[in-house]
């Protein structure tokens, strides 16, 4: 289903600003689109994909990708993609396909896309939360037909396994935040339920806010039943948050048993990995617990683990300390 009425735009922008493109991805209802985020230069055979956590979107990266763009020294191609049901994606038509196994599908998709427009030299990966399980399938699985394997990895607040406490917190408010009076007011909103991210300014805050809503009026093309979902009424005047709601849907549909089998699927995929990681991970995250932490540093890719204290889920490298974090790691 459509998620919302944007064209199809290839504007070049100013350099504070990315370009927004889509492509074509298949699904068992007839297939769907799914939006991304391109800055740097367009015609660098070096890519780094970065993939956000699960009800966010690609516009999270902005500080980071600028940052990796000036490091490159301007050689470099940073793509964020809005997973399909969130920011400028289209929704899936059965709620019950928002699983890792379709986001990478579409993230292979997007790939096969990018080495048709420009082939692909190096390949880099940053993943937060739910995108780095999704990086655990791409660098994991060796059958899957990427362009180039992907060479350095930074796997953000995640691990194969994920402590419970956390998918019941965040089970607790997904898709069931009502419409807001202002950008502003979602900013609040959604900073009560975000403190876990570690400091942030106002200024931060709202700047990361701003792209996590969408004007009532431009949801129509998913119909009146969306609106209600979001407890939107007529619409006017009111902002809602830019993700299906129904993406909780399979959150709060796991098992204590399919937790398990889910978290074998990832340690195994985890093992199987050769490329360099980095592991970053806020020092009071409830997600991704210390003792996982220590034994991604032992096993797989034998991870480099950095901790950011003060955080807990998940670090948002907005902070200059964090974001030199990663670009060292992928430069030195």
């Amino acid at each position: 289903m459509r998620r919302d009425n944007y064209p199809h735009q290839d504007t070049i922008v100013s350099m504070t600003e990315p370009t927004l493109h889509h492509v074509a991805c298949d699904d068992a209802q007839g297939g769907h689109r799914m939006a991304y985020w391109q800055w740097g230069d367009a015609g660098s055979a070096h890519v780094v994909v970065c993939v956000h956590g699960l009800t966010r979107q690609g516009r999270d990266f902005d500080l980071l990708a600028q940052a990796i763009v000036e490091r490159a020294g301007g050689d470099v191609r940073v793509v964020c993609p809005d997973v399909v049901g969130r920011g400028r994606s289209d929704w899936l038509r059965d709620p019950s396909f928002y699983q890792v196994p379709v986001y990478a599908a579409d993230m292979v998709a997007l790939l096969a896309h990018l080495h048709r427009e420009q082939p692909i030299g190096t390949l880099d990966y940053i993943g937060t939360s739910m995108g780095g399980l999704i990086g655990f399938v791409l660098a994991g699985h060796k059958e899957l037909p990427l362009a180039r394997p992907i060479r350095r990895f930074v796997a953000n607040d995640v691990g194969p396994t994920i402590e419970p406490i956390a998918l019941q917190r965040i089970g607790a408010y997904v898709g069931k935040n009502g419409s807001f009076e202002s950008v502003q007011a979602a900013a609040d909103a959604m900073w009560a339920l975000s403190t876990t991210f570690g400091p942030h300014t106002p200024q931060q805050w709202l700047a990361l806010s701003r792209h996590m809503v969408v004007p009532a009026a431009e949801r129509t093309a998913d119909g009146s039943a969306k609106l209600e979902a979001n407890g939107g009424g007529s619409g006017e005047g009111r902002w809602l948050l830019h993700y299906d709601p129904a993406i909780g849907i399979a959150l709060r549909a796991i098992t204590p048993e399919a937790a398990a089998q889910g978290g074998a699927i990832m340690w195994s995929l985890y093992d199987a990995i050769e490329t360099r990681t980095l592991l970053t991970r806020g020092a009071e995250s409830d997600l991704l617990s210390r003792e996982t932490a220590l034994a991604m540093t032992q096993r797989g890719p034998r991870a480099k683990l950095v901790e950011f204290e003060g955080v807990g889920h998940a670090p948002t490298f907005v902070d200059p300390a964090q974001i030199a974090v990663v670009t060292g790691f992928l430069f030195d």
